[in-house]
């Protein structure tokens, strides 16, 4: 069946490619879709491309009478080609995944279409050799390598031969012995090329083409079992990531191809597909490729029916924000880009497009985030770490973090760049600085090279660094204990018994995201607004009757910071004193109180607090007289009154 798709696409190639127009409009702006860039024509047109952990792309051919047998290395600053040794076999239709040192390995070959070879080989990078590793058990051709926990690397399916067909027999490569394992309690007749990843539970699962999810136990003799079916059916030349630790995307394929995505969550109780936006128009032959920000770059395909239909190409790229679960249209490039294509995130943060049977000349696109403002510095990154490691690297725009991403580097074929997964990382910003933990265990992100981003809150990431997970590394010292956060002040600092519910501000030094403040040691709803700066929803209940609460913060895992009272005072009665003047010249003269309040003059009535002792003066000017109170005082002398009721007092001044 595999040999007519491929005489197919090669009948399609033979009727040309029009030209389709793209959807978005000509005055779009890169800082919104991005921009494509033509570069110097390849030797070949490369059917299999890799990363390396030197940072720079191995690149092979394949098919059109093209052999294999001819690695090259491309450099993405000078886009220079060098010739590297050979293998000694054809290295067309074969599996792959990077081992834990950051060498290449490679399963199965090509002696012709559906006709598979037993080898396998592992390239070095950092010494440019190749070493055959013992043959399999029989020949593959189109498996699929999927990195381990442990550092070893699984093999499934591919094409023994055209009378055989499938090669059943899933096998482990014991990177430790340079032995194969075969789980003979596994054997099961797989897609060509079936997506595999290593899952958070430390199984392998597939989760397409075929609709049948399963997971692979690669302990002892292996076994399978059935996760989950998807909802759209088989999505063979579609494609598939791991956007996230246990959470995959699985898009497009089949026959005639579709648009539609689903996504599946490994780490829920009871996992199972769900159905998300659909792309913008149905892809075949499409590549996928996580980016630093977190979102997922489709490029490439063809829209038509058939194995690979050349009349149909899908110039626009497109964008899956994970977060939204919709998709963005973005810039088109120029090239076709169909089977055969392959599509490679860089340190730099573009991405290399290449391929296509016939087209040997790549593009670079640069996402919008390269248009978007200044990209954050890093640098001190460690070359390696181990599990739950807390590490520090340097940054004068840490403040401006948002994200930090880990991306497993690039070994891509067959629309299926096989192990790409991307985690988020936990960190802690400080005064030029980061704090990051790397994943927890290797179930997460099996052990290898990986590349490490910081991204700002506008999306905007760093250049990449490659770092290498390890699990020998020796674990890192325990952390010493969080540090406490102070309080310095209060907004407000009381109330009156009684009153509404309102946000108390916490000010102070050394909050964390994710800090709370204490009424009384109760938690109370908390805001993290800074460093400096905490909001705390308090109740009506809390302010309920008068006393002294005490009011502190405490960061997480963190001992409980300094405390600051906070006053709720009793409600008070008030009562009126009023003061009037009589008499035949009673302009000429003024009463006073103390405690103040009354000026009378102007201010001739006050309200003072229940039992309050308010002393009346009464004062005269030139030649007047005080000639006495009336009312609550009597006499001549100051007027004493004790506020338990409203009270009113009259004085009276005449000429003398």
């Amino acid at each position: 069946m595999m040999l007519k798709k491929i005489l197919a696409h090669a009948l399609a190639f033979a009727l040309g490619v029009p030209v389709l127009l793209s959807s978005v409009p000509a005055s779009a702006q890169p800082s919104q879709v991005g921009q494509w860039t033509t570069l110097t024509q390849l030797p070949f047109f490369p059917v299999h491309d890799h990363l390396l952990p030197t940072g720079q792309v191995l690149i092979w051919p394949g098919d059109a009478g093209i052999s294999g047998n001819d690695p090259r290395l491309w450099d993405p600053a000078t886009q220079a080609v060098t010739t590297l040794p050979k293998p000694g076999y054809d290295l067309f239709c074969t599996g792959h995944a990077f081992l834990a040192d950051g060498r290449l390995f490679v399963a199965g070959g090509h002696i012709q279409n559906n006709v598979g070879l037993p080898k396998a080989s592992i390239y070095d990078p950092f010494a440019n050799t190749w070493t055959a590793t013992p043959d399999m058990n029989a020949g593959r051709w189109y498996p699929t390598v999927t990195a381990l926990a442990n550092g070893d690397a699984l093999v499934v399916s591919g094409d023994i031969d055209l009378s055989v067909g499938v090669n059943t027999l899933p096998q482990v490569y014991q990177t430790g012995t340079r032995t194969w394992r075969s789980l003979t309690s596994a054997q099961l007749s797989q897609d060509l090329y079936p997506m595999m990843f290593l899952a958070p539970n430390g199984k392998v699962i597939n989760v397409a083409p075929t609709p049948t999810t399963r997971y692979l136990d690669t302990s002892g003799t292996g076994s399978w079992s059935v996760l989950a079916n998807r909802n759209f059916g088989d999505r063979n030349y579609g494609s598939a990531v791991m956007y996230a630790d246990g959470k995959i995307l699985v898009l497009g394929g089949g026959d005639p191809p579709t648009s539609t995505a689903e996504v599946i969550d490994l780490n829920q109780p009871s996992p199972s597909w769900r159905t998300v936006a659909s792309m913008s128009v149905a892809r075949r032959q499409l590549n996928a490729t996580l980016l630093p920000d977190g979102n997922v770059l489709v490029t490439g395909g063809t829209s038509g029916p058939g194995f690979n239909n050349a009349t149909t190409p899908v110039y626009t790229a497109e964008l899956w924000n994970p977060a939204t679960e919709t998709w963005k249209t973005l810039a088109s490039a120029t090239v076709p880009r169909l089977y055969h294509s392959a599509a490679v995130l860089l340190p730099d943060g573009r991405v290399l497009s290449t391929g296509g049977n016939d087209y040997p000349t790549p593009e670079a696109y640069s996402p919008p985030y390269l248009f978007n403002g200044a990209r954050p510095a890093m640098s001190g990154v460690p070359p390696t770490m181990g599990y739950g490691q807390t590490f520090s690297v340097q940054s004068p725009d840490a403040a401006s973090i948002a994200k930090v991403t880990l991306i497993r580097i690039t070994s891509v074929t067959h629309a299926f760049n096989e192990n790409q997964r991307l985690s988020v990382l936990s960190f802690t910003p400080g005064s030029g600085t980061l704090d990051i933990v790397s994943p927890a265990n290797a179930n997460i992100a099996p052990p290898g090279h990986y590349l490490l981003f910081i991204v700002t809150a506008s999306g905007v990431p760093s250049i990449g660094s490659i770092v290498r997970l390890d699990a020998s590394a020796p674990p890192p010292p325990p952390p010493p204990p969080p540090a406490a956060a102070t309080i310095t002040s209060l907004s407000p600092n009381s109330v009156v018994a009684g009153g509404p519910a309102f946000t108390l501000t916490v000010n102070g030094s050394g909050f964390v995201s994710g800090a709370t403040v204490r009424w009384n040691g109760a938690d109370r709803t908390t805001t993290f607004v800074s460093g400096t700066q905490l909001r705390a929803a308090i109740s009506g209940a809390d302010i309920a009757t008068p006393g002294t609460f005490q009011v502190t913060a405490v960061n997480p895992g963190a001992a409980t910071s300094n405390a600051l009272p906070f006053t709720v005072s009793a409600a008070t009665t008030t009562f009126t004193l009023t003061v009037s003047k009589n008499g035949s010249d009673s302009s000429k003269g003024t009463v006073t109180s103390s405690p103040a309040g009354i000026n009378c003059g102007t201010t001739c009535s006050s309200a003072f607090n229940s039992g309050t002792v308010v002393t009346l003066t009464a004062r005269v000017v030139g030649n007047r007289a005080f000639t006495g109170w009336s009312g609550a005082c009597t006499g001549t002398g100051t007027c004493t009154v004790t506020m338990d009721g409203p009270k009113a007092v009259t004085a009276t001044f005449s000429r003398r």
